[in-house]
This record gives C-alpha cells, sequence and structure tokens, in this order.
C-alpha cells in the first residue's frame, strides 16, 4: 500500500534541468536552448529540459546507428540480452515510487491510476518481452529434398519512437519493449509535456547493463526533432502514438525519405453500448463513468461515446452521473483523489470548446461542464456528461480527449451498430448485454480493434491493441507487436 507521506516527500524534491541522453551520457542541446516544464498540479514550472534541435536528433540517430552496425545488443546471445532487460524490470519496479510521483508531476495523472498504470505496467511489459525473446524462433520452409528453404528473423536496425504526454511510461514500454528485445537501438522522442519520467527509466536500462547508444533520448518540439526524425534516411521504422494530423505528417515524412515502415496509433472515439439486459446496471454505469473518466479522459482507449438502449436511458443516466459526482477531483498526488490534472491549459481550453460546441449543437449537460479548482493554478475540469448528442454531432466525431462524456440512445441492435460505426475511428469499445448471441454479433460487427463484453479496459499485454480506420495501423501489446521490429529474410540453399 502507498504512504501519502512517501509520495509528499518525493513531491518536495527540486527536479533539475534534464538534457538529451545520447551514447550513454547527457548532452545538452547544441543550441543551449530549454523547454520548461509546467505542472498541471499547479501550474508552476518544475524544471526544464533540453530543447533538441535537427542537430540533436541526428546526432542521436547516429549513435543508435553505430550501436547497431558494431552489434553490441544485437550480436548478444538472446539469453545475455534477457537478462539485462529482466533486470531493467526489476530496477523500474525498485524505483516504482518515484517513477510514479515524477511522471504525475509532469502529467497529473491520479497516482493511484499512474502507479500501476505507468511503473507498474511498464516493468510487466519488459519484463514480458524479455521472456519471450528468446523464444522466437525462424522457419524452415516445405521444400523438395535437394533444397533448404529458412526463414530468419532479423532486427529492422533503428527504430525511431514518438511516446504521448498521457501514460508516457506504459506506451513508452510497449514500443520498447519488443524493439530492444529482437536486438534494435532505440532514439524515443518523449512528449513536449510529459518527458521525466522516460528519461529515469532509461537511466534504469544503463545501469541495468543496457549498452550506450542503444537507447537514446531527445528532447524537443515536436516540428523540430520529431520532423527530423521522421525525414532521416538511417531510421528504418518508425511508431507513434498520438493525434491524427501528426500521423499523417509522419507518413509524409517517411514517402519523402527512405520509405521508412510506420506504425500509428490515433486514438479514438470508442463506443461503450449498453442494452437493457446487462447483468448488472448499476456496475455497468459504475464502470462506464470510470471508463471515461480516470486520468481525466486522457485515455486512448476512453469510452467517450455511451450508447443506451432508449427503454433504460433515462435512469441509467442518471446512475452514470451518480458515480460520476462520486469521483473526486483534485490533487494527483492525494490518494483520496479519484481524477487528477488535466495535462495543459491548452488542453483544458481545448475540452471546454467542447463542450460548448456540444451545447450549441442541442447537448444537455448532466453533470459538469467547466474549469474547477483554477485557485490552485491548476488545470483541473469537472467530468461531464452530456445528453442528446447526435451520431452527427461534433461530440461523436471528434476525440475531445478530456472528460467528456456523449450519451446517445438506440433503439435496436442494428441501430446501435449503425451509431458505433459512424466515427472513423475503430480502437475500442464495449457491449453489455446478457444475451450470448448479441455479444458475438456486436463482437463481429462493431468496427473496432478491442471489443470489451461486460467490462470496460483491463486487457493485459497477452493480446494485442491496435486500431482500424483512422486510430491507425499494427499493433502495440502481445507477441504480435513484435512483427514491427524484425525483417524476415530468406535463406535458400542447394543441397
Amino acid at each position: 500500500m502507498m504512504d501519502q507521506s512517501k509520495i509528499d516527500t518525493l513531491r518536495a524534491q527540486n527536479v533539475t534541468p534534464r538534457s538529451h541522453l545520447i551514447d550513454g551520457k547527457p548532452v545538452t542541446a547544441s543550441s543551449g536552448g530549454l523547454m520548461d516544464v509546467l505542472s498541471p498540479i499547479n501550474g508552476q514550472i518544475l524544471t526544464s529540459v533540453a530543447k533538441g534541435t535537427a542537430a540533436d536528433m541526428d546526432t542521436a540517430i547516429a549513435s543508435a546507428r553505430a550501436a547497431f552496425e558494431d552489434r553490441r545488443w544485437a550480436g548478444q546471445p538472446p539469453a545475455e540480452r534477457k537478462k539485462v532487460m529482466m533486470k531493467w524490470a526489476d530496477l523500474i519496479e525498485a524505483n516504482a515510487l518515484e517513477l510514479a510521483v515524477l511522471g504525475v508531476r509532469d502529467n497529473g495523472t491520479e497516482i493511484g491510476m499512474a502507479i500501476k498504470a505507468e511503473p507498474g505496467s511498464a516493468a510487466g511489459t519488459i519484463r514480458y518481452y524479455a521472456e519471450a525473446l528468446d523464444k522466437i524462433y525462424g522457419e524452415i520452409a516445405p521444400t523438395s529434398d535437394d533444397v533448404l528453404g529458412m526463414i530468419h528473423k532479423e532486427p529492422v536496425g533503428v527504430v525511431g519512437a514518438i511516446i504521448p504526454w498521457n501514460f508516457p511510461l506504459m506506451i513508452g514500454a510497449w514500443k520498447l519493449g519488443p524493439a530492444l528485445a529482437m536486438g534494435n537501438s532505440v532514439v524515443l522522442k518523449p512528449s513536449e509535456t510529459a518527458s521525466l519520467s522516460l528519461l529515469r527509466m532509461a537511466e534504469l536500462a544503463l545501469e541495468a547493463g543496457l549498452p550506450p547508444g542503444v537507447f537514446n533520448i531527445v528532447f524537443g518540439e515536436g516540428a523540430v526533432v520529431g520532423e527530423a526524425m521522421g525525414l532521416s534516411m538511417d531510421v528504418d521504422t518508425l511508431v507513434f502514438t498520438g493525434s491524427g494530423a501528426t500521423g499523417r505528417r509522419l507518413m509524409e515524412y517517411s514517402a519523402r525519405s527512405n520509405m521508412k515502415r510506420v506504425y500509428l496509433e490515433l486514438g479514438g472515439k470508442s463506443p461503450n453500448i449498453v442494452f437493457a439486459d446487462a447483468p448488472n446496471l448499476d456496475e455497468a454505469a459504475k464502470v462506464a463513468a470510470a471508463g471515461i473518466f480516470r486520468n481525466s479522459g486522457q485515455v486512448c482507449v476512453a469510452g467517450s461515446r455511451l450508447l443506451v438502449e432508449a427503454s433504460i436511458h433515462d435512469n441509467f443516466v442518471a446512475a452514470v452521473a451518480k458515480a460520476t459526482r462520486a469521483m473526486r477531483v483534485g490533487d494527483p498526488l492525494d490518494l483520496n483523489t479519484h481524477i487528477g490534472a488535466v495535462n495543459s491549459e491548452t488542453q483544458l481550453l481545448q475540452n471546454l470548446d467542447f463542450v460548448k460546441t456540444a451545447q450549441s449543437e442541442g447537448g444537455e449537460i448532466v453533470t459538469g461542464g467547466d474549469r474547477i479548482l483554477a485557485d490552485t493554478g491548476g488545470y483541473y475540469m469537472e467530468p461531464t456528461i452530456v445528453t442528446g448528442v447526435t451520431p452527427q454531432a461534433t461530440l461523436s466525431r471528434k476525440e475531445v480527449f478530456g472528460p467528456v462524456l456523449g450519451v446517445t440512445p438506440f433503439e435496436t441492435d442494428d441501430e446501435a451498430i449503425c451509431i458505433a460505426n459512424s466515427t472513423d475511428y475503430g480502437l475500442a469499445g464495449a457491449v453489455w448485454t446478457s444475451n450470448l448471441s448479441r455479444a458475438h454479433k456486436m463482437i463481429r460487427a462493431v468496427r473496432t480493434g478491442v471489443m470489451h463484453v461486460n467490462t470496460y479496459g483491463g486487457a493485459d499485454g497477452t493480446v494485442p491493441l491496435g486500431g482500424v480506420g483512422q486510430s491507425g495501423n499494427g499493433s502495440d501489446k502481445s507477441l504480435h507487436a513484435i512483427d514491427k521490429y524484425i525483417d524476415l529474410k530468406t535463406a535458400w540453399i542447394k543441397l
């Protein structure tokens, strides 16, 4: 169990300015520039990080390339790579509270969620791929007796990873785990608004024995260092989690450079579909509230569209509102807080604009809708429920990435499917029903990468997370994620 006094002690520690991590060493920005890091808890400057340049990114990529070509990591036996990654996971666990508190100060996630979703998840992910790496076999092809056909699985080389601010350790580990397990070198660009815990995790990797140059971090603006990564002729694979607009630019950069493979996870507008025959409507209401409002709605798979069978609509919305009002918004480093801060003032203002737009389009606010705790200087918003949201409304079609839930009634199974599929996204969804046939019908019919039944969230690392439509391509998590980080090489041998 976490101790509030330990959290408060870590909160009080000064955070010194941070430099890039290149070739195993701290490296200042070539321009000498720094970026302020604002804490969403109070809006105050927490520290600063290097303001990277394109030259800095090129230096990091060159370091990763050199590390890959001399095989200081890729050439180690799988059993040795496994030992390093297992020790890394152990160090993440041993420093979990430090990592979690540092991350919360940086991005505002409530500590109760952060401790599990960030260092807890990251350690589990690194350990999962460490356990898997010496169990990935090549293949022997079925051939005639005078030929031996072999299929080798080889690392792609240099992987560029761009990580968002909402769960930097968790999502970072989803990329780093399989990439490093397969012997690749990595250059990682954190978000401008959440980078500190990722740097600390990288330092722990070096402590565990990861060779210098195998894992590099470059801070900076996406339009500068992210573009340099995307345009590099020496990055072989690029992985990204974030907005669709940025994802499109990265694909353009690939076309303009070396045609590097680009794998994108671009968020969603996920439908949470509740039928009158749900096995436990009270439980469904509580889970629906948590499924959108935890981490202030800043979750890629958040159930931001609630589709409710018309016969139970009013009562169910009332139950969701009751569960929502019981959730305490406040200081994310307070163990009694259920919902923390919005990541930035920019994001907060965008969220509020979505609420105004929803009202102008006929939506009715059931609860929430305003900024709160402004006297703290931090970025806090009431969890907000809006009813009367049509499938054509902005709130049904655009990703808010904030604590705003739109509610839409439906009459029939087919109407629910039609509404669920009426966006460009397809990342996650859920159906609540006691009818097994209906559940399977919904799983097949709703176009999405993950479909929950009588729950929302909780899928672990054994299953993939990937989107369809404009939610992206490729998968994070599970053994399927490894495919992004290997090349298949055929050996055709005449006997």
